[in-house]
C-alpha cells in the first residue's frame, strides 16, 4: 500500500484518469480529524465507500442515501409491518 501525506486542497492522480483531492481537513466536536475527500473519476469507473461495496459484493443493492438496501422480499411475501 502506498502510503502519502497531503495538505488540504492538494490531490493525487491515479492512472490519468482518477484524481483524488482532500477537501477539508477539520477536527470534530470530540477531537477527532476528519478528512473530507473529492474524488473525480470516469463515468465507467464506479466509486463506492468501502460498507457499501461489500454490502454490494453480498448481493444488497445500494439505497440512493449510499447505505445498503435489505434483500428483496420473496415473491408473495408482503413487507408491511
Amino acid at each position: 500500500m502506498l502510503v502519502l501525506q497531503r495538505k488540504q486542497n492538494e490531490r493525487i492522480v491515479i492512472g490519468g484518469g482518477i484524481v483524488i483531492t482532500i477537501v477539508e481537513i477539520r477536527i470534530d466536536e470530540h477531537g477527532c480529524r476528519k478528512v473530507r475527500v473529492g474524488i473525480d473519476a470516469p463515468d465507467d469507473v464506479p466509486v463506492y465507500r468501502e460498507e457499501v461495496f461489500q454490502a454490494i459484493q453480498r448481493g444488497e443493492p445500494p439505497r440512493r442515501d449510499g447505505r445498503a438496501l435489505p434483500p428483496p422480499a420473496k415473491p408473495g411475501t408482503d413487507r408491511k409491518g
